[in-house]
């Protein structure tokens, strides 16, 4: 099904997340309720209310007071979000049917450096569950997982992406608080009372990525608008590796929280200013649209959603 809506396909850029929001705000008649039943603030139902509208170019509810009406526009993108997740329901019963007698491969893409507690035990469950399908795991640059699940060559991966893509799906897997940290071997290491100030002539380790544009540009714009004036020294799209060179004293850079943690309680790493961190980086789930998949493809996809979806549900999407 594809809805043509200003000479572009809708399908392209529409967030898929918020019909099932808008679907919890027609069947509780509240915004309030939703955001109960969903796990998620008022104001965050109203901005995926407004984003909905904004990419349909439609208004689905008129509000009147304290109360709403759904409009013409809005009975109709209910009845589509309905059949849409009726679908899937039917899906992931047939599928959860077929059990340990699926068998096939799983090619799944990554950045470095994504850890998620809750995802390995998701995949521990997703394994005893179903022991004949076989996961292939690459670590690459976010660009080369884009290019390649376009491609069609992969199953799914897991990637930062400021924008939506063109053919592929995404849907929000986990958000890293990026911080900056020197080395023990770097002259500012140990050094206390340190600000932001004290930075802005170091030289830096970076990412790859690390560049205007890119996925991971919030890092190079946080350091252009604090004034950061040096240049960067070293650089490599794996996040084991900046943190090699930063406790080596090649600069200071900017690592995922989590995986800076067990470095800095060991003192191999200290966390520099600002104390809020540098930016929010969102790693999400993106598979293509078009691709034909297996069972074995289907499965894990299906499984993964769910479970994105609950724990979303319960308020644990970050």
């Amino acid at each position: 099904m594809q809805i043509e809506t200003k000479g572009s396909f809708l399908n392209d850029r529409l967030d898929w997340n918020l019909l099932r929001t808008f679907l919890a705000i027609v069947e509780e008649h509240s915004i309030s309720r939703a955001a109960e039943r969903l796990h998620l603030t008022q104001p965050a139902i109203s901005q995926s209310l407004r984003r909905l509208e904004e990419s349909l170019g439609q208004r689905l509810i008129e509000r009147r007071g304290p109360r709403f009406e759904i409009t013409r526009a809005g009975e109709e993108v209910r009845r589509i979000a309905e059949e849409i997740y009726g679908n899937i329901s039917r899906l992931s019963s047939e599928l959860g049917e077929l059990g340990d007698s699926v068998s096939g491969s799983v090619r799944l893409l990554s950045v470095s450096g994504v850890y998620l507690q809750p995802y390995d035990d998701f995949l521990a469950g997703f394994h005893r569950a179903n022991p004949r399908i076989d996961l292939q795991v690459e670590v690459m640059r976010s660009s080369e997982v884009i290019s390649t699940l376009l491609q069609k060559t992969a199953t799914a991966g897991l990637s930062p992406s400021r924008v939506p893509v063109k053919k592929l799906e995404r849907r929000l897997f986990m958000r890293q608080r990026y911080a900056i940290f020197c080395g023990r071997h770097h002259r500012l290491f140990g050094q206390p009372a340190l600000t932001t100030e004290d930075l802005l002539s170091e030289n830096f380790v970076s990412f790859t990525g690390d560049q205007i544009g890119d996925n991971l540009s919030p890092l190079t714009i946080f350091r252009d608008e604090k004034g950061f004036k040096g240049r960067v020294v070293a650089s490599s799209s794996s996040v084991h590796e900046v943190r090699r060179l930063i406790f080596a004293g090649f600069g200071i850079g900017c690592l995922p929280e989590h995986v800076a943690q067990p470095d800095v309680a060991q003192q191999r790493l200290q966390r520099l200013p600002p104390g809020e961190g540098v930016a929010d980086v969102d790693i999400h789930l993106l598979w293509s649209r078009e691709r034909k998949y297996s069972q074995a493809e289907t499965l894990f996809l299906v499984s993964l959603n769910q479970w994105l979806e609950k724990r979303e549900r319960l308020g644990q999407a970050d």
